[in-house]
């Protein structure tokens, strides 16, 4: 393994999770990272716009879209592959883990259940980052709650009307298309909504409002008013929208929990260092048994955080559900990596509060993390709810 991988990370490659495709695969990654995401964050569109560029002539985003046909890497998304792609870019840029990621939930229901045709249209510019994509299911009343979603596509002669709004979409403004998620109304609730690409430059469609965060990331409102498309650009079957969010979303949540341990990893190593170098009573901060009792604490949540991603990984890449551990990763990672970011801020003191310092980027970088792709809260119920079900039909917990 490369010298260059921390060595919590190059220790993680020998674990059974991984096969030699992916021991040979993230010296790579890191080694481009470190060359190629010299990036600041200052203008989030543009940077973003730049991130996408690099990554598709890295040959990364091939990565985060199935067909080789259309230019993935493979026939299948690997998740092992996509989770470790998502961990090193975060340990390096949140913007190049950002614009990966996106790409890869902008496009995948295409991916999944696309036509031919939208496979042939939308996955090679994807792929070759000339293409922007994004993913808009949230509305103002409806996040979580996605069966209470309100926008509407009305069938009308030999396409669909889309009238209403979706909000804290990724990549609104600077995506080029978007698949997007409405209610045609074949049955209540949230077997009534069906899925479609409505590409940028569509009538009727606009940038209602572009909304700043307290880590600067493309995001807005969208608003369709009598935005007319065609028939063809519905994905799957009528009222079957519900099903392939979700099945786009358990691609991608795993990685979420990925890219959560790689902010965390970054600000572990930030810590570590600062304790080596940090002099004060006549000695250093590492030699206080307190704060070595910080650093057991983070290093122990790392380590804990990665085995449930790549356990959740593992299982996906075989064929096997993952509902409960994709959740139990997700929630898990996050929180653990918003404590890990806090205390290494707190052994950094004033300089971790420093306007651009690590830290400090960090600290605001992950808060997000907790709350999209499922809230913490939405992630213990959907533990409990498997577990019980399991329970019921005579498993054992």
């Amino acid at each position: 393994m490369s010298a260059t991988l921390p060595q919590a990370v190059s220790e993680q490659m020998e674990w059974p999770f991984f096969d030699d495709v992916h021991r040979k695969f993230l010296p790579e990654l890191d080694q481009w990272a470190q060359q190629h995401l010299q990036l600041g964050h200052d203008d989030a569109d543009a940077v973003c716009r730049e991130l996408v560029r690099r990554l598709a002539a890295g040959g990364w985003l091939r990565y985060v879209v199935a067909g080789t046909e259309y230019g993935g890497a493979s026939e299948q998304i690997d998740t092992r592959i996509l989770c470790l792609l998502r961990e090193t870019l975060a340990r390096y840029h949140g913007l190049a883990d950002f614009a990966l990621a996106m790409q890869g939930l902008g496009s995948g229901a295409i991916s999944l259940f696309g036509t031919e045709a939208q496979k042939a249209r939308y996955l090679p510019r994807v792929v070759n980052g000339t293409a922007i994509a994004a993913f808009a299911l949230s509305e103002p009343d409806a996040g979580s709650d996605v069966a209470a979603m309100q926008c509407s596509a009305t069938a009308d002669g030999d396409g669909y009307v889309l009238n209403g709004e979706k909000t804290w979409i990724s990549n609104g403004g600077i995506a080029d298309f978007y698949v997007v998620f409405a209610r045609t109304g074949e049955a209540p609730g949230a077997r009534g909504i069906s899925a479609f690409i409505v590409d940028a430059d569509t009538p009727g469609f606009e940038i209602a409002e572009r909304i700043d965060v307290m880590a600067p990331h493309p995001l807005a409102r969208l608003r369709f008013n009598q935005c007319r498309i065609p028939a063809s650009q519905r994905i799957g079957a009528a009222g079957q929208g519900f099903k392939l969010a979700m099945a786009t979303l358990d691609v991608f949540r795993t990685s979420v929990a990925a890219a959560a341990l790689g902010f965390a990893r970054a600000a572990l190593d930030a810590a570590i260092q600062r304790m080596l170098s940090r002099k004060m009573f006549q000695g250093y901060l590492a030699d206080f048994q307190l704060a070595q009792a910080q650093l057991a604490d983070m290093v122990t949540a790392a380590d804990s955080s990665a085995l449930l991603i790549y356990r959740a990984a593992w299982r996906r890449d075989q064929g096997i559900p993952v509902t409960k551990e994709a959740a139990m990763a997700k929630w898990r990672a996050t929180e653990e990596a918003q404590k890990i970011i806090d205390t290494a801020l707190q052994l950094h003191g004033g300089a971790g509060v420093v306007s651009g310092a690590l830290t400090e980027r960090l600290y605001r970088e992950i808060r997000a993390l907790r709350i999209y792709e499922g809230a913490s809260e939405v992630q213990q119920i959907i533990i409990a709810r498997e577990t019980l079900k399991n329970a019921r039909q005579g498993g054992n917990v």
